[in-house]
């Protein structure tokens, strides 16, 4: 399985599902809506035949830089009409 998001591509941080009461959801919460870059990403093998992928985003607000889950971040959507152009 390749991964969802590649080196360079804008995405943003979804909020925490509501019922999630999980200590990384906490902590992800002050993140959520923001933009960032991908900047780095890994892959995890818990069990033989089971992986899943981590990304390293660059968030636009500054030079901070958070570890995400996969499921945590979705690829940018513009809004405005500027960007669209």
């Amino acid at each position: 399985m390749n991964p969802r998001y590649q080196v360079g591509q804008e995405v943003s941080i979804k909020p925490p599902a509501k019922q999630s009461l999980e200590a990384r959801d906490s902590t992800l919460n002050k993140y959520a809506g923001q933009m960032g870059t991908v900047s780095d990403y890994h892959w995890i093998s818990p069990r033989f035949g089971e992986f899943f992928y981590i990304y390293t985003i660059k968030l636009a607000s500054g030079d901070n830089e958070i570890v995400v889950h996969e499921d945590e971040i979705e690829v940018r959507t513009s809004t405005s009409v500027k960007d669209r152009k």
